[in-house]
């Protein structure tokens, strides 16, 4: 599984790792039963700190779209195939906003007013 990191964002790496992971679950790259690498693992590929992988993996728990199971590590569960539904979606309002010549950016920010934290 490749997870990209952007360390000059202003978003937080664990942030970023987690939404890496459900962008792979939304793009049907994982599936329930999968493995996610492990903690050890992912830190060191990508010379982070293991706790902020760990804190990527609990994020993702705490959302129901993995298990952390002791000795087995990360697991993707049911609940995170559910996300794989919104991918077609995510993609036709991209396609859209292209074609109408909205840009990133004010594609990103359309959605935050719509979906406010």
């Amino acid at each position: 599984m490749l997870f990209r990191l952007d360390p000059s964002s202003a978003v937080p790496l664990f942030a970023q790792l987690a939404g890496s992971v459900r962008g792979a679950l939304a793009r049907g790259e994982l599936r329930e039963g999968d493995r996610l690498p492990s903690a050890r693992e992912v830190a060191t590929a990508l010379d982070i700190n293991i706790h902020t992988v760990l804190r990527a993996y609990q994020e993702l728990r705490d959302e129901g779209a993995v298990e952390l199971r002791r000795g087995r590590g990360a697991v993707v569960t049911a609940q995170a195939g559910t996300r794989i539904d919104i991918a077609p979606a995510v993609r036709d309002l991209v396609t859209a906003a292209r074609k109408a010549g909205i840009g990133r950016e004010a594609l990103v920010s359309l959605i935050r007013e719509e979906y406010p934290s």
